[in-house]
């Protein structure tokens, strides 16, 4: 395998890390407004959380400069054809971590209302946004013979995209429902499985359907054959109607296992369907952008490969690590001795969450 062919399986792999390890916090936030009682519940909620949120993230990071340093054609397009959803997306994150930041700032109910209320927005619009996005990467956008895109905001969006953002907004709030129930105890848990029934079928039939669609898409419009897409897609449909069997038995660590497996598939069966190409142009398919023809020259995919080796690791690492520390169950009859909703470190919220 050479080096162009070895990164787009990487930015492929560190795509699904982050929407396995960002996707349960995107659907705790989504979850937000409905599933806690009180406001010590939503404090439980908020720590489930916020000890590993910002960690998460950096897989997006690492995601977004693997893509730019490997494939800057990709990058360059990608940016200018997605640039409004784009924006509409960073302006999502910045809410969502203001909401972490600021809520705790003021015991005020309004106050703590509208941050949890920017935590959930920020969080549906975000998945919904990177669904779109990915679907919109294989459908095909308006791409020029220079490689630039032609269109408009609005040739991101079809029955294919739109079914894409849905199913990955209802993996997400599945996912955060079926991690809620590892990570919370008494009745907020009891309501987190109630919630992971019926978020787990929802899930299974829309994000079903878009693998299924996914493949019929690989084929008519970026000229594949069934083979290879159908095994991941196959594979993230069978992993999702497991979750469901799973959430049911209430097998709460294995119904969580499906869901992160569920969103990485989804992932998995999206660059199985792009390859050799990385965006596919609706215009006219020669204008699509290849893995060859979008990415940097050799040298620089060597030595992106050698900090790779050297920074991937320890990542690995710091998270294990803050997962194994915070790895403790939220809740209980007695409030906890330090603020739940605030950030490590963080001051200035009462005990109560």
């Amino acid at each position: 395998m050479d080096l162009q062919n070895l990164w787009f399986v990487l930015i492929g792999i560190l795509w699904a890390g982050y929407f396995l390890l960002e996707g349960f916090d995107f659907g705790v936030g989504m979850l937000l407004p409905f599933l806690p009682r009180n406001e010590r519940e939503r404090g439980f909620m908020f720590s489930t959380i916020g000890p590993v949120w910002d960690g998460n993230e950096v897989w997006l990071v690492v995601a977004g400069g693997a893509t730019f340093a490997a494939f800057p054609s990709w990058y360059a397009t990608m940016f200018s054809g997605f640039y409004i959803a784009l924006l509409l997306l960073l302006f999502f994150l910045i809410i969502r971590v203001l909401s972490f930041e600021w809520r705790g700032k003021s015991k005020s109910p309004r106050w703590r209302a509208v941050w949890l209320g920017c935590n959930a927005v920020g969080s549906f619009g975000a998945s919904l946004i990177w669904g779109v996005a990915f679907a919109a990467l294989l459908y095909g956008v308006p791409i020029n013979s220079s490689g630039d895109f032609s269109g408009t905001f609005w040739d991101l969006f079809n029955l294919y995209t739109v079914l894409g953002g849905v199913a990955v907004v209802l993996v997400f709030a599945c996912h955060g429902a079926t991690f809620l129930t590892l990570r919370t105890t008494g009745d907020l848990c009891e309501r987190a499985k109630m919630a992971a029934r019926s978020l787990s079928i929802a899930a299974a039939i829309a994000a079903g359907g878009f693998l299924a669609l996914t493949v019929d898409v690989a084929v008519n419009h970026n000229d594949k054959d069934v083979f290879p897409p159908i095994l991941p897609a196959a594979a993230g449909i069978l992993a999702l109607v497991l979750a469901v069997v799973f959430v049911f038995m209430r097998r709460s660590a294995w119904a969580f296992a499906m869901t992160a497996l569920g969103a990485m598939l989804v992932v998995a069966t999206i660059f199985t369907s792009l390859y050799p190409r990385v965006m596919v142009s609706s215009t006219d398919f020669a204008n699509s952008l290849t893995v060859d023809g979008a990415s940097s020259q050799h040298y620089t995919l060597a030595v992106m490969s050698v900090v790779a080796l050297i920074c991937v690791p320890i990542i690995l690492l710091y998270q294990s690590w803050t997962y194994h520390v915070f790895r403790a169950r939220v809740g209980g009859e007695e409030p906890p001795h330090t603020p739940v909703d605030v950030l490590p470190g963080k001051t200035g919220d009462s005990p109560t969450g």
